[in-house]
């Protein structure tokens, strides 16, 4: 089942059947009916997947009854401040959930989807986010070899994602406040997080993961300048504090026609890595770089043969039909 058929709903579903054999999506629930109109269509086109009539249910309250059906698995793509509420109950409902980023948007939001992640944990169900990094076999062997010491102790990191803004929805003269926020979800912060939440989270993420241990303190500040829409900042710089006086440099921001940088560094006593694929020496010489697949030609694909949205589905579905549970709310909303 579906929670969320917007854009990241309607893609997850897809990764989601491509993820093996045997696999289907049977219920779907939204806000809104387009949206619900568009997934099955788009799930059609890519996938040959229907979706019946009477499994389309709409409205605040259409993940309860998602959750009422006969299925084994939910999917939780909804604008990030229903995901506590959403993951509440798929838990008490026993199914295994795969959810996208972020998993809340504030102390309360967090503090929920950990509560309901021991309880998943303690009743065997698998739990993915959409943290994709985990899942790239890029990331995975560069992390192994930073964790066996290529880079010798873990001294500082700097983590950014810079662009262009994201999308936004003109309001319709039809649409009441609520429907108008829900579909420009992305711009308000009650709704998202703010960017440095919504986004950012992948490259703060990916840190706390290298260094193997998550922040005692941060300070930070943000502002607004350009926004067209809603009420989110336009760029953070935060300076986390680690144990041992160790800091990380967190920097974000959504602004037209500036320097863009999505990355990780991650410096240590005997080199640094970008977390992505390749391992430096003090002086800036590789050290060790990931060989990615080549195409029919011969030449560097440049990244994995499957994708890690493709991936972080099968992993979800190999955790459960191994009976293997994974589980990793917890850590996604700790990041």
């Amino acid at each position: 089942g579906l929670i969320g058929c917007g854009g990241r709903g309607s893609v997850a579903a897809i990764n989601f059947l491509n993820a093996g054999n045997g696999l289907s999506v049977v219920a779907l629930a939204d806000m809104f009916e387009d949206r619900i109109a568009e997934c099955r269509k788009e799930m059609k086109n890519k996938k040959g997947a229907e979706v019946a009539d009477d499994m389309c249910f709409t409205g605040f309250d259409a993940y309860q009854k998602v959750l009422e059906q006969d299925i084994d698995v939910i999917i939780i793509a909804t604008p990030p401040y229903f995901r506590p509420t959403h993951f509440k109950a798929a838990v008490e409902a026993r199914k295994h959930v795969f959810m996208e980023k972020p998993v809340a948007v504030d102390p309360v939001g967090a503090r929920s989807i950990i509560a309901s992640a021991k309880k998943a944990e303690t009743i065997g169900l698998t739990v993915v986010t959409g943290l994709q990094r985990r899942h790239k076999h890029d990331y995975l062997e560069t992390y192994k070899k930073v964790f066996n010491g290529a880079i010798g102790d873990i001294v500082s990191a700097n983590v950014y994602w810079n662009q262009s803004k994201l999308w936004h929805k003109d309001r319709k003269d039809s649409w009441t406040d609520m429907e108008f926020m829900i579909r420009d979800w992305v711009n308000w912060t009650w709704l998202s997080g703010d960017h440095i939440v919504e986004q950012h989270v992948h490259n703060i993420d990916v840190a706390n993961w290298f260094i193997g241990k998550f922040p005692v303190k941060a300070v930070g500040f943000g502002s607004r300048q350009r926004r067209v829409t809603g009420d989110q900042y336009d760029n953070f710089s935060v300076d986390f504090v680690y144990e041992n006086d160790m800091h990380v440099h967190s920097m974000c921001r959504q602004i037209n026609d500036c320097a863009n940088n999505v990355s990780e560094l991650i410096r240590g006593t005997e080199g640094y890595t970008n977390c992505a694929n390749t391992i430096f020496n003090p002086d800036g010489s590789v050290k060790w770089s990931y060989e990615y697949p080549l195409n029919e030609n011969g030449e560097s694909m440049n990244q994995p043969a499957i994708s890690p949205y493709d991936q972080e589905h099968i992993d979800f579905v190999t955790a459960i039909r191994t009976d293997t549970p994974v589980n990793e709310a917890e850590r996604t909303a700790m990041s």
